[in-house]
């Protein structure tokens, strides 16, 4: 339990954090189309990395940033789990759930193989294809963690994957449009190729609530991967480090949550207000955490280094969806 003194410390950090959060879902508010999570990543950049705000971030808000940045993102990962009901993913029938799964292989090993030909630095190549081909920032925490990578090194993923889950928001529909795409193929293109759960629902609901229901399930059928990518990207992490010293946990305790809060989920005997909350929770944690990886975010570097993130990202990206559009087109009925 943090004793006074260690509250006092993060009292300034966790003030400027939740004004943050507070500013990024006034900000959705006026404008819908600005996602509370974008919104925290880019008050994030600002604040570290306009000179007043910065010097505040690198001091007296420093270990409050840090533990949102790190422990709040990991709450959000469990609550996450009470999103994913296996009953609903079972309801797309099994050849169709095995051929998500496949595609989130292939959109792993895509993804990775793209960024080492971008040579993206240390482990950014794993967790950008971690985040692309999941869950967004959540698996980038996730497999982050397996991996033994800092909170600070992560961020550069975190902001790519919110930047193309953004990007999809407006890029999405034009392409249905132009494709005269039917909801369902619709809703199934954004499930299988959207980052971000609240990205997909703010995608998918342009099309109405036939294309929004099937996305959030093909979506939750990626999100669930989280836990065995997590693990064999720990395995690989072992393998590699082997005879070097301790390693971390191959399921982090997190990642056991996350799983826990799905076999709840599952189980059906949390009252949908319980849900509602536990959602709400989320984005304010996920919005918070996104805050704090935004501020060690160093603009003048990236800058610099970052185009090569930015085109690996983007080309990904376009792979990806050209994946999941043939998937859905082959998938889901005509009509």
């Amino acid at each position: 339990m943090p004793q006074p003194a260690d509250l006092r410390k993060l009292a300034p950090g966790l003030a400027a954090v939740a004004v943050a959060v507070l500013a990024g879902f006034l900000l959705h508010r006026v404008a819908a189309g600005i996602p509370v999570l974008t919104a925290a990543v880019v008050l994030g950049l600002l604040a570290g990395n306009i000179p007043g705000p910065a010097a505040l971030a690198a001091g007296s808000w420093r270990p409050g940033i840090a533990l949102a940045a790190k422990r709040f993102l990991r709450l959000g990962i469990v609550l996450l789990g009470l999103k994913v009901s296996l009953v609903d993913i079972a309801g797309l029938g099994w050849i169709s759930v095995g051929l998500v799964i496949a595609l989130v292989g292939f959109s792993f090993a895509a993804t990775w193989f793209i960024c080492r030909l971008f040579r993206l630095p240390g482990e950014e190549s794993v967790l950008v294809a971690a985040g692309f081909s999941i869950c967004g920032v959540s698996a980038v925490g996730a497999v982050a963690a397996a991996r033994a990578v800092p909170a600070e090194r992560t961020a550069v993923p975190a902001a790519m994957v919110t930047l193309c889950g953004t990007l999809a928001i407006a890029v999405l529909p034009l392409l249905s449009g132009m494709l005269g795409l039917s909801p369902d193929t619709f809703g199934f293109l954004t499930g299988a190729s959207v980052h971000d759960v609240g990205q997909v629902v703010a995608t998918a609901q342009t099309a109405g609530p036939a294309a929004l229901a099937l996305a959030v399930v093909v979506k939750l059928v990626r999100v669930l991967m989280l836990a065995p990518v997590s693990a064999l990207a720990g395995l690989d992490h072992r393998r590699r480090s082997e005879g070097t010293g301790t390693y971390p946990p191959l399921v982090p305790l997190f990642v056991a949550g996350f799983l826990a809060a799905v076999a709840l989920r599952t189980s059906g005997v949390l009252p949908s207000g319980v849900l509602d909350v536990a959602a709400g929770l989320q984005e304010v944690l996920f919005a918070a955490a996104l805050f704090g990886l935004g501020v060690s975010v160093n603009l003048r570097q990236l800058a610099r280094t970052g185009g090569p993130a930015v085109a690996a990202s983007l080309v990904s990206w376009s792979l990806i969806v050209s994946g999941a559009l043939i998937l859905a087109v082959l998938l889901v009925p005509a009509g």
